[in-house]
């Protein structure tokens, strides 16, 4: 009986003990931060900002208060972009050859091309809330002044060549008319109408002098932001694999001169598919391509299997 009475007491203080342990892992839990993860013990910290920077071959002011706090901001805004920084990374090697070699044939500034990605973060489909569309975000009306066709049927604001040419057009006019390559930018987004109507008024072209619409202020400095962390990407810890970037796609092209009644059926004769054709030319938007007398299409397919 005295050996039943000591198992007996070994057991109760046995269950005792969890108890108390339960308890007091219980309290600890709820007292715990459920939104604390691992990553809460990093130190988040400003990525550096350039000591020198130049937009077109023009200096960015950087000695100036105004000046680098705003780009301090879209800096801060964007490389914590992580995800958005990284697609970019992979992104661009795709669609930086072609924009750098359109911009470089019509005569302006490689820069560009971050004014590009502030438009549409490079997507051929980008539409804004006004219905601005494409690569250069051209405006439906807007557009076929710089011809570009946009109809229903046929969006060439979605082919990054056409597009890039256009925005050129845009661009080597606002440079004659301001006479620096910041201030075309900025009016890029303004227009060229709001901007000389803000610098009638304050009595000056320069861009680093004028107060401007928050969106034209914001703006031109998120083109600086693209443009330093893109360039020093390494340096500030994004890091992207050659094997992962999106290489250019091999295509063979061809001419289309007649319309095209059924492109699925177009697509399936020239050993495709729609919807490989669809993404390989986001400018075509129906099902048919009607083609006007005179009116030419040049259609990427992809390459043959040998």
């Amino acid at each position: 009986m005295k050996k039943l009475d000591t198992i007996f007491t070994i057991i109760c203080s046995a269950g005792l003990c969890l108890l108390l342990i339960s308890q007091f892992a219980f309290k600890s839990n709820a007292n715990a931060n459920p939104f604390r993860t691992e990553s809460a013990d990093a130190e988040w910290r400003p990525p550096a900002l350039p000591e020198q920077l130049s937009f077109a071959g023009e200096a960015v002011p950087l000695e100036r208060w105004d000046v680098k706090e705003r780009l301090d901001r879209e800096v801060l805004f964007n490389a914590y972009n992580r995800a958005n920084i990284l697609f970019l990374l992979k992104l661009s090697n795709r669609y930086f050859p072609i924009i750098s070699e359109r911009l470089k044939a019509a005569g302006v500034p490689d820069d560009f091309k971050y004014l590009c990605i502030a438009e549409s973060n490079l997507l051929p489909g980008a539409v804004s809330g006004v219905g601005a569309t494409g690569f250069w975000q051209f405006m439906g009306g807007t557009a076929p002044g710089y011809g570009l066709e946009a109809n229903s049927q046929v969006d060439e604001r979605m082919d990054v060549a056409k597009s890039t040419d256009a925005a050129c057009q845009y661009l080597k006019t606002a440079y004659a008319k301001f006479g620096t390559w910041t201030a075309a930018a900025a009016s890029y987004n303004c227009g060229m109408g709001g901007y000389n109507g803000q610098a009638t008024f304050q009595q000056t072209k320069y861009y680093y002098d004028l107060h401007l619409p928050e969106e034209t202020n914001r703006y031109l400095f998120r083109i600086l932001a693209f443009k330093h962390i893109l360039e020093n990407a390494d340096a500030l810890g994004f890091k992207v694999d050659d094997k992962d970037l999106y290489s250019e796609i091999p295509v063979r092209t061809v001419t289309v001169t007649s319309s095209i009644p059924n492109l699925a059926q177009f697509a399936i004769d020239n050993g495709t598919t729609y919807k490989i054709l669809r993404l390989l030319n986001p400018w075509i938007r129906g099902k048919s391509l009607p083609v006007k007398s005179g009116k030419s299409y040049t259609v990427k397919l992809p390459v043959k299997s040998s």
